[in-house]
């Protein structure tokens, strides 16, 4: 064997831990603490260059979210994990399936149970598997170069399992070159059991949904799995179909019994104060949701969740049942349970969703053409990934149709700037239709970079900025609070000049009647590009959108 000849390292592994489950893609930053893995991932398979550990892990965890498939992230160790927490946090929070392999230092420096003090290794944090386990459903340290596999597999079996969630694993960089393939020790995983109700407490959820006069359903993105079933569920009982933001589009939102991510409405309140029944399945009942957990929902509530503390945890249930929401649903509707679901119940249901949609139409003034015209340009299976801004919190969130769950992306936990790199990594991961990307002016400039690692990939990617000179979202809670506004308007950079130096096409959009035809455009030109719309030149100008936070009184009253 020649001094030249490449020796397989644990990169090697990775590739074929990869490929076993169907994985082709890695995003990543290159670093001295993970160059045997970026190399064997970029020579078999496909490494995206991200600027940003950040970075990284959203364009995994979008690419995870678009696909339902896993998003692979390779950071480097001490600061580089660090710099990927707050997105780790993000996919945690969503729940997202998310495998992020990090360096650590050299083994024989190195006691994942014994840290003790720095030695001043470079790259050294004596905390970072405690971090990992923090911001991780699952975190473990590649022990030893014939464990690289068995880790490896044991982090894929959390992530895969019922309620999956990221995996961390950490991997010293003198093991990721000792690391052989044909070396590996042998090992088996397979998810948790997911826990299923007793026929009891289905009978008696089944004796419920037949009771009922005026049925709802709230559904969660733990409902993720089960679109057939809520579908079947919903139109068997002429239920309406209430949703989280996460938990859209489970049930197509042109379905004319889904009123969506309304809850909190004005309008939805008489419904729910008439409603007998709510079945809920796979939902938080998160405060941003439910008025702060003020929000009235009808007594009788039958709630379907895999986790057993999440029963009864915000709203009381009369029947919890524990359990994966596609099963429990499935043996819900094996119970054929007859309806006797109120004449006209349903169209009253049509009519608030009707009504719902018009008055926040109306709200929105010029904003509503541009979310009409994302909908007559885009595909029914494009992707919009949604940053933190007004125009995703106000109508994106709601107004904005979508018709299949992955196709909705966006920061669940509510971090800005995150948006950029989901879209990179949805569009990755579904190149056959164009990615929309949209951003507010300060949150696109949290990882300004990402644009160049967005051309850097060459994906269909229409990044659409809402220029409005700053924070408008906070801009609107200082004004409505009676706070001086501070630290909200922000020196802005020349996105056409700024997009001109990136190769990128650009358009502005200044006033009403242009964004369909600027839409189609750049849609058409299959590539990256930027779109500016002038947030001040809105014609209506839309209502002002204040984000649901408690401000407590000085008296201390709500």
């Amino acid at each position: 064997m020649s001094s030249t000849e490449r020796q397989p390292t644990g990169g090697d592994v990775l590739v074929a831990v990869m490929k076993r489950h169907g994985i082709d893609t890695a995003f990543g930053v290159i670093s001295v603490h993970n160059l045997p893995l970026v190399e064997a991932v970029s020579r078999e398979l496909r490494f995206v260059e991200m600027r940003h550990e950040a970075a990284v892990v959203n364009a995994a965890d979008g690419y995870a979210r678009a696909t339902g498939g896993i998003g692979v992230a390779l950071t480097s160790t001490g600061t580089g994990a660090g710099n990927a927490a707050g997105s780790m946090i993000e996919a945690l929070t969503a729940g997202s399936r998310v495998l992020h392999v990090t360096g650590q230092i050299d083994s024989e420096h190195y006691d994942p149970a014994a840290p003790g003090s720095p030695r001043g290794v470079i790259h050294e944090f004596p905390g970072q598997r405690k971090m990992l386990e923090a911001i991780s459903a699952f975190a473990a340290t590649v022990p030893s170069a014939d464990r690289a596999e068995a880790t490896l597999e044991e982090a894929i079996a959390a992530i895969s399992g019922t309620p999956g969630g990221p995996a961390s694993v950490e991997w010293p960089s003198d093991l990721q070159y000792l690391a052989r393939p044909d070396a590996q020790e042998a090992y088996t995983a397979a998810p948790a059991p997911v826990p299923h109700p007793d026929d009891d407490a289905l009978d008696a959820a089944a004796a419920l949904l037949a009771a009922a006069h005026r049925p709802l359903l709230w559904v969660g993105g733990g409902a993720a799995a089960a679109p057939a079933e809520l579908a079947e569920l919903a139109h068997r009982l002429g239920a309406g179909v209430l949703t989280s933001n996460s938990g859209r589009a489970i049930v197509p939102e042109d379905d004319d019994l889904v009123i969506g991510n309304f809850a909190a409405t004005p309008a939805v309140a008489p419904l729910l104060t008439e409603a007998d029944l709510l079945v809920s399945i796979g939902s938080h009942f998160r405060s941003n949701e439910t008025k702060g957990y003020s929000l009235e929902l009808p007594k009788r509530h039958v709630q379907i969740d895999v986790d057993p503390a999440a029963v009864g945890r915000v709203y009381p249930a009369e029947v919890g049942l524990v359990g994966d929401a596609r099963a429990v649903l499935s043996a819900l509707l094996d119970r054929r349970p007859a309806p006797s679901t109120e004449a006209g119940w349903t169209d009253r249901v049509r009519a608030v969703r009707d009504q719902v949609r018009d008055e926040l139409s109306a709200y929105i003034g010029g904003y509503a053409e541009i979310c009409t015209g994302l909908r007559s340009v885009l595909p029914r299976e494009s992707v919009v990934a949604r940053d933190v801004t007004i125009p995703s919190s106000q109508w994106g969130n709601r107004l904005l149709e979508f018709y299949d769950r992955r196709s909705n992306v966006f920061p669940l936990g509510g971090g800005i700037g995150q948006g950029l790199a989901m879209g990179i990594g949805a569009a990755v991961g579904r190149p056959e239709s164009p990615t929309v990307v949209m951003a507010g002016d300060g949150g696109l400039a949290v990882h300004l970079g990402e644009l160049a690692s967005l051309c850097g990939t060459g994906a269909w990617v229409v990044v659409l900025v809402f220029n409005d000179g700053g924070y408008g979202v906070l801009r609107n809670m200082q004004r409505a609070n009676g706070f001086d506004v501070t630290g909200v308007d922000l020196f802005t950079p020349d996105f056409g000049k700024l997009a001109d130096s990136l190769a990128m096409p650009y358009w502005l959009v200044q006033g009403p009647g242009r964004f369909e035809d600027v839409l189609r455009e750049a849609v058409a030109a299959r590539r990256p590009v930027l779109v500016e719309v002038d947030v001040t030149a809105l014609d209506p100008v839309p209502g002002a959108f204040t984000p649901p936070v408690h401000v407590p009184s000085p008296e201390g009253g709500h």
